[in-house]
Formats: structure tokens, C-alpha cells, sequence
């Protein structure tokens, strides 16, 4: 084997290992069920009421990684509406803490996926500690 097939194989080993690694803390969010499973390198760390979107708006189904955080953010779209410990993934769309827990466990959000202020902080205390880029958001039906 030449050097520099010896090296693109090396190279390739490489990048199947940093990608299969990359996402260290996942959340996946039932849209049927209302829930969210979290694992953290590979061990299921919770299972958490969550609240989605509500009738007549959308949550978007898909897999995406974490694009930043905002620790007492507050919508700029929703009447300054707190949001606390999000975690923004698609565009607009986050993971974050609601005042409304009696509302989790069944679709009630503008879009994003929202949790009880505890489990934000949680999930959100694991995403700054992992880092942004080792965090996946799953959306499903």
C-alpha cells in the first residue's frame, strides 16, 4: 500500500469514528406521544413530558443538530414570552422551558418543543458541557 492510500484509509477510519461519535447527547421528540427520550453517550438518561405544537401551527419533523443556546431568553415573536434554558436548533425553532406545565403531555406550543423548567435545565446544563456540535434534536411523528 502506497503512503498515500495508507493515508486516505487512515483518513477515512478517522472521519467514520468522529461521525458515528459526534452526537454524544440526543433528543428525540414523539410528536404522537408528547414526549422526549434523552441519551447521553448511549445510556437513556430521561423520558419527559413535553408540549408541541398546537393546532393549527407546525412542528417540524427531522434531525439537526443544536445551533445555539440562550440560557433566559425571551420571544421576540410571541409577546416576549420567557424561554428559558433554550436550546435553538432550526431556524426559530427550540427546545425550551415553559411556566405551562400543566399543559405538557399534550400539543399546546407555537412550534417549539417545549419542557418543564427542570428538565430544560437539565438537558440544557448537558448541551453547553457536550457542545453544540455533540448535540442532536429528533423530531418524529
Amino acid at each position: 500500500m502506497t503512503r498515500i492510500a495508507t493515508f486516505l484509509a487512515i483518513f477515512a477510519l478517522f472521519t467514520q469514528v468522529s461521525t458515528a461519535a459526534a452526537a454524544t447527547l440526543t433528543a428525540t421528540v414523539s410528536l404522537s406521544s408528547q414526549t422526549m427520550t434523552v441519551t447521553h453517550r448511549g445510556r437513556v438518561i430521561g423520558r419527559w413530558p413535553v408540549s408541541t405544537a398546537r393546532r393549527g401551527k407546525v412542528t417540524p419533523t427531522g434531525a439537526w443538530t443544536a445551533k445555539w443556546l440562550s440560557r433566559h431568553h425571551k420571544s421576540s415573536r410571541y409577546n416576549n414570552a420567557p424561554m428559558p434554558y433554550s436550546i435553538f436548533y432550526n431556524g426559530n425553532y427550540a427546545v425550551h422551558g415553559t411556566y405551562q406545565t400543566k399543559r405538557l403531555g399534550r400539543p399546546a406550543s407555537a412550534g417549539c418543543v417545549r419542557l418543564s423548567p427542570a428538565h430544560a435545565a437539565k438537558l440544557f446544563s448537558l448541551a453547553r458541557s457536550e457542545g453544540l456540535k455533540n448535540t442532536r434534536i429528533v423530531v418524529r411523528h
